[in-house]
């Protein structure tokens, strides 16, 4: 496992002008994995993600006329980030404050729980009983006055 790692300011105008404006981003992302290519003798070049996004923040058309980058090369992978950013660790677990104090008081590890299984069975709602039934509210009902039988002609 070689180690290497170099930082670069590579320039990116020279090549971009040959691109019409439409194309002028995407061949400043070319001319930066070429150099990288002939400077570091590699050809797996990987970009990372706020390099490309510092080449593109100011759209198609105009991109930076310079990128100052640091290279690393290690098992015959280039890996280019912008300068003074830091490469991605991978992400530590993350535990809930209930989980670290269980491991503390029993001193080994429980696999979590999850919400279906903590879900306890939900009891039936009891019907609200009212102080006495004759006390009930009674629904009226409009009647219609009764329609007189067919008039006589």
């Amino acid at each position: 496992m070689i180690r290497m790692e170099r930082t670069y300011n590579i320039p990116l105008r020279k090549e971009f002008q040959k691109a019409p404006p439409y194309k002028k981003s995407k061949k400043a992302v070319t001319a930066l994995k070429e150099f990288l290519k002939k400077h570091m003798k590699s050809d797996d070049i990987i970009i990372l993600k706020e390099l490309n996004e510092a080449i593109w923040a100011r759209g198609i058309k105009n991109p930076p006329h310079h990128v100052k980058v640091i290279a690393k090369k290690e098992d015959g992978k280039v890996i280019a980030q912008l300068f003074g950013q830091k490469l991605p660790e991978k992400e530590k677990e993350k535990k809930d404050l209930k989980q670290k104090v269980k491991e503390k008081l029993v001193g080994k590890k429980e696999k979590p729980e999850h919400k279906a299984e903590k879900a306890e069975p939900v009891e039936q709602a009891k019907p609200v009983e009212t102080a006495k039934e004759s006390e009930k509210p009674v629904a009226k009902s409009v009647e219609k006055p009764a329609e007189p039988a067919e008039k006589p002609k």
